[in-house]
């Protein structure tokens, strides 16, 4: 009989102990969650001009809290309601952070210099600067590097001024450079013929469309 009391008082001590360490688990992930949501609600006080300057560190932030809060409420016993908080925050932060994202981006391309806008449409951001630096390009890219650039000039063309053109015969130049290195390099000779076919449509093309820009800024000139 003493024995069967002392196992019943064991399994009692166990049983409480579970559940005052759910009861643990489930006070801190509230805490936690709580801190989360305070933190992006607090981002409303923030001037959009401090906003700007100190995102990173704002940005920085919020990663940690969403870390903490995503983990605690995994590891919470109920944790449906606690997960809908951080939804909602999550929702409002990502809202934030796209809108200044977006202005960032905005004015970076504001600051940019025309030729720059146009090396990055045919190549990507910041792929290739004022120096023409094609060094990234290689016997495994090169064949797309040509395909992208000509699929560009193609969707764009109509809109290059007559200083466009002249910049995209220098850089189309500065890339024919770096492929004659690259054919020493072990470009295949299936990517190299393709190469050649892009070059074949591309010359033509970029020369009449080059004449026609020229005339017609000479005749806007004259109106």
């Amino acid at each position: 009989m003493k024995k069967s009391v002392y196992a019943v008082g064991i399994l009692t001590l166990v049983v409480l102990a579970v559940v005052s360490c759910k009861d643990e688990k489930q006070a801190q992930a509230e805490k936690t969650v709580n801190n989360y949501v305070v933190y992006v609600d607090s981002l409303d006080n923030v001037s959009e001009d401090d906003a700007r300057a100190n995102w990173e560190a704002i940005d920085a932030g919020y990663q940690t809290r969403i870390s903490e809060a995503e983990m605690s409420v995994t590891d919470a016993n109920d944790n449906e309601a606690l997960r809908e908080k951080v939804a909602v925050s999550k929702a409002k932060y990502e809202a934030l952070k796209a809108k200044y994202e977006a202005e960032a981006a905005a004015q970076t391309t504001k600051s940019k210099t025309p030729n720059q806008l146009l090396r990055d449409r045919f190549f990507g951001e910041g792929k290739v600067g004022e120096d023409m630096n094609f060094s990234w390009v290689n016997k495994d890219n090169i064949l797309k590097v040509y395909d992208d650039f000509f699929q560009s000039y193609k969707d764009n063309k109509g809109d290059f001024s007559r200083e466009d053109y002249d910049e995209t015969k220098l850089i189309y130049e500065a890339l024919d450079s770096r492929k004659n290195t690259v054919e020493k390099e072990g470009l295949s000779s299936e990517d190299n013929n393709k190469i050649a076919s892009i070059k074949f449509k591309f010359a033509p093309m970029f020369k009449m469309n080059r004449i026609g820009a020229k005339a017609r800024e000479n005749e806007e000139a004259k109106e």
